[in-house]
């Protein structure tokens, strides 16, 4: 009776102890109660619209916004919009401050030197605006004259290579919109800015006595997403998650939404 008896506890021990192992591993392969997921920071500039932009309860949207909110939800991302002056977009990447800038960023050999873009999202392109009566037909007409244009943007790179980096008739705007104020109250002569932004312009504020004016001589540009130079892992996530948007459907559904209304 002893033995049968040591046998028997021994064998409930033994039950008790592998049970113990089970569960213990069980709950080990579970991620720890309270992990936090990483929030990336994404920094736009909310002045261009339809791009990004604050709404009257002062949220940031637009077709960028909403484009790297579709990524991040096919990538189980969260991500955070802060709105960043375009002048010192880059500054904020490079110095920490932001993980992902996202800002109708024209992809450039220059830019590339210190950031790392996404595969494009966006084809873009530059145009020049003028009054109903302007003789502007080309780029090179507007060496003579003052010219507005988006701080920092492709279309500000475009005025210094024609006038030089310090001509004061390159007239620098802290958004598109402003430069097409300027335009209308005739404190320049033309304006130069991303198509996009400037036919909704047209179409929102029902504008008169002005023209668009394009030009064979601007090159093709397309938009990107950027990231810290070197943040492979990052970009790998972002291009993955717009290449299942632009498969299921969902990016071409946001472009519609954003663009076949301005163009109405």
């Amino acid at each position: 009776m002893k033995r049968t008896a040591i046998k028997a506890a021994s064998l409930i021990l033994t039950v008790l102890a592998l049970s113990g192992i089970s569960a213990c591993s069980k709950h080990e392969d579970k991620p720890a109660a309270g992990a936090e997921i990483k929030e990336y920071v994404v920094g736009t500039g909310a002045t261009y619209a339809p791009f990004e932009y604050e709404n009257e309860h002062k949220e940031l949207v637009g077709f960028d916004i909403d484009v790297m909110k579709a990524i991040a939800q096919k990538e189980g991302m969260q991500v955070k919009f802060i709105n960043t002056p375009f002048d010192g977009i880059f500054t904020a990447l490079a110095q920490g401050d932001r993980d992902i800038i996202m800002s109708g960023l024209t992809i450039t050999e220059k830019r590339k030197l210190t950031v790392d873009f996404s595969d494009p999202y966006f084809e873009a392109g530059q145009v020049i605006v003028v009054p109903l009566d302007s003789k502007i037909q080309k780029i090179d007409d507007l060496k003579p004259l003052k010219v507005g244009v988006l701080q920092g943007s492709t279309g500000d790179d475009m005025l210094q290579k024609l006038l030089g980096d310090s001509n004061a008739n390159i007239k620098r705007f802290e958004s598109s919109a402003l430069a097409m104020k300027e335009l209308e109250a005739g404190g320049v002569s033309a304006v130069v800015a991303d198509k996009g932004a400037v036919v909704h312009y047209l179409s929102n504020n029902q504008v008169k006595g002005i023209r668009i004016v394009t030009d064979d001589n601007f090159p093709k540009e397309f938009f990107g997403i950027a990231v810290k130079k070197g943040d492979a892992a990052l970009l790998g996530k972002i291009n993955q998650g717009l290449a299942a948007i632009k498969a299921d459907g969902t990016y071409d559904k946001l472009h519609a939404q954003y663009f076949d209304t301005v163009a109405k």
